[in-house]
């Protein structure tokens, strides 16, 4: 067992070095940025699992009949998914739109203004450390190109990314992730609906399902953010939690007003 993590660790080694090798530098920086959507696909995921879970504990929270309380997950997994998936879309679109609003202003710019933008481009290199002969340096080097020159601006001065993504990516990663652990809540009483009497107590096995839903989501957040299994796994259940419990108690209290 130690052998073979000493071995994974000498091959990471040995990977992590060959990268940094001027070729190695070379073909990574030749290669275009590529665009992750796991945040969208987490995003979907807590979200679907957290709201259907949330409908179903109010629905049990109500004593709802068992078909009551599929027609109103299913209602609300494809409604809520699809709300979702649009305003992901739209928001990434929005994010996309304004770069390109920012871009054309400042090519503007720099045709009315150039002599004030190579201003900005000298502050910005004095902040970073640059002074006499290296910091005229690089502002001629920067200036040269206007593409280049665009491109430094949009991220230094302005704070845009390089590239927003695809918007209907966007969109698709969060209604998948939202439909496959949005429904997992549902499937006890799918199973109840399709073979009566399967599960005694359909609420409770959701409530297994969902939370061990919760933990695998966290752990897919962890993963993604660095940040620890464990505690990835605590939030994402503490989150859904709370929810669910709000949720079962308002069923209760309106359960108790009728």
């Amino acid at each position: 067992m130690i052998s073979r993590s000493l071995d994974r660790k000498r091959g990471l080694d040995s990977d992590l070095e060959e990268q940094h090798t001027p070729d190695g530098v070379r073909r990574r920086l030749s290669r275009a940025p590529s665009t992750s959507y796991v945040r969208d696909f987490v995003y979907g995921a807590i979200d679907g699992a957290v709201t259907t879970f949330a409908v179903v504990a109010g629905a049990a929270g109500a004593s709802l009949a068992s078909r009551v309380v599929l027609i109103m997950g299913l209602a609300n997994l494809f409604a809520d998914g699809f709300s979702m998936a649009v305003s992901n879309f739209l928001g990434t679109r929005a994010a996309e739109q304004q770069r390109q609003v920012a871009r054309r202003a400042e090519e503007r710019h720099i045709d009315l203004y150039p002599e004030g933008e190579r201003e900005e481009v000298r502050q910005l290199f004095a902040a970073k450390g640059f002074s006499g002969e290296d910091l005229e340096r690089a502002v001629e080097v920067i200036t040269s190109d206007r593409e280049r020159w665009v491109d430094m601006m949009m991220r230094e001065e302005l704070g845009f990314p390089s590239d927003s993504g695809s918007a209907s990516r966007s969109a698709a990663a969060t209604f998948v992730a939202f439909l496959a652990i949005g429904a997992i809540p549902l499937l006890p009483f799918l199973v109840n609906l399709a073979f009566p009497g399967t599960f005694g107590a359909p609420f409770l096995v959701a409530a297994v399902l969902t939370g061990v839903a919760f933990a695998l989501v966290g752990l897919l957040k962890a993963l993604v953010i660095g940040q620890s299994a464990w505690r990835g796994a605590f939030e994402t259940a503490a989150l859904g939690g709370s929810a669910a419990a709000v949720a079962y108690l308002v069923g209760v209290l309106l359960q108790g007003i009728s």
